[in-house]
């Protein structure tokens, strides 16, 4: 039904920047909630930033001021600037985007964002 390609991440060194995008195509419905996730070797998938269809933005607190979530809704498409990076940051990024239509939410495969000191 719905296909997520990801793409952007990459290795960076502690300060730069990545942009990651992620693309939705198969849906005949509108797409509402947008956002990253990321996981971290041995930790939990987190939250990371979501976006409404409105364009309302919501953050997790370790990235506020730091990454800026937006959405292009004619392409379907999201984007997570990061900028002054952490090896923290480190992880693989996953793209969600939420389809009432479908009464059902899809996941990208992920890409991954590494952070060197």
């Amino acid at each position: 039904q719905v296909q997520l390609v990801e793409s952007g991440g990459g290795l960076v060194q502690a300060g730069g920047s990545l942009r990651l995008s992620c693309a939705a195509s198969g849906s005949i419905f509108p797409i509402e909630a947008m956002g990253w996730y990321r996981q971290a070797p041995g930790n939990q998938r987190e939250l990371v930033a979501t976006i409404t269809r409105g364009g309302r933005p919501n953050y997790a607190d370790s990235v506020k001021g730091r990454f800026t979530i937006s959405r292009d809704n004619a392409k379907n498409t999201v984007y997570l600037q990061m900028n002054s990076l952490k090896p923290e940051d480190t992880g693989v990024y996953y793209c969600k985007v939420d389809v009432p239509g479908y009464g059902m939410n899809y996941w990208g495969k992920g890409t991954l964002v590494t952070v060197s000191s």
